[in-house]
């Protein structure tokens, strides 16, 4: 019998859905392909070169016999701390370019969203690798996704859906996406979902989930030190910020979500979901 294939990204925020393939029940079960965007894992489920992939929720508008493995993803229910945009200080009503991190494609449709539906214009979009002082030197925002976002929005000044930072000599004013979108639509989000092209799935990704859960103090001791985060506060991250079963406000931002890309032409044509 042939070893099953899957592709994540490396995040941490994708730890405790892997935990179980590294060092759990599901250790050598799977052959398991890491990835810092998870805009390559879904190139990868695109091209059938892997059985299932975690990949941004907008890919099951744009690949051909997708199903979502149900109730398991990385989503928001207000706040997501990983995923922002990024100025030096400026209001959104005065950016006029965005640098974006191409990296997930559910967030820069997600960017475009907010810009066009909710705030009414739209600016200049540009590519860009995710550095934020080099994409800040061009543009007067940036998109910023996964751990850079949360290292630079962590810890926060509390107030809205913006905070200050300042690091270096640098002032940095960040807009949680998943806030905003809450803000706009009383929603909550869904980025990322395991997805298949396969009938059927020999693994469970749910009981691989409930594993992972169990072993949050241990992935929040691991990744804090590389994100000059404490522990607490990487556990809260992945404790209280990212939800890992879709809850109904979730699965409705998401249904929501699909209709305003079509809308505004994110997407060539909205698609009907199949689960699995």
């Amino acid at each position: 019998m042939t070893t099953p294939r899957i592709s994540a990204s490396s995040y941490s925020n994708t730890a405790p859905l892997i935990w179980s393939f590294l060092y759990g029940a599901n250790h050598g079960k799977v052959e398991l392909v890491l990835d810092n965007a998870p805009a390559r894992s879904a190139e990868l489920l695109a091209q059938d070169r892997v059985d299932a992939a975690l990949v941004p929720v907008i890919a099951a508008q744009f690949i051909d016999d997708v199903k979502l493995v149900t109730n398991v993803c990385v989503g928001a229910r207000e706040k997501v701390r990983s995923v922002c945009l990024v100025t030096h200080g400026e209001d959104l009503e005065n950016v006029k370019t965005v640098s974006l991190d191409i990296s997930s494609r559910t967030s820069v449709v997600l960017t475009k969203i907010i810009f066009r539906e909710f705030l009414g214009f739209e600016p200049e979009w540009r590519a860009a690798e995710p550095n934020i002082e080099l994409m800040l030197a061009e543009s007067d925002a940036a998109l910023l996704i996964g751990d850079p976002a949360l290292a630079l929005s962590s810890p926060p000044y509390k107030g809205g859906v913006s905070a200050f930072r300042r690091r270096g000599g640098s002032l940095f004013r960040t807009f949680d996406l998943a806030e905003l979108w809450h803000k706009y639509t009383g929603l909550g989000f869904v980025f990322a979902m395991w997805m298949t092209r396969r009938e059927s799935l020999e693994i469970d990704l749910a009981a691989a989930r409930d594993e992972g859960l169990a072993h949050l103090d241990e992935i929040a001791s691991n990744y804090a030190p590389q994100l000059q985060l404490t522990k607490d506060e990487m556990l809260r991250y992945l404790s209280e910020n990212i939800s890992y079963s879709t809850e109904e406000t979730m699965v409705s931002g998401m249904d929501l979500y699909f209709e305003l890309a079509a809308k505004h032409e994110l997407v060539p044509v909205r698609r009907p979901l199949t689960f699995i």
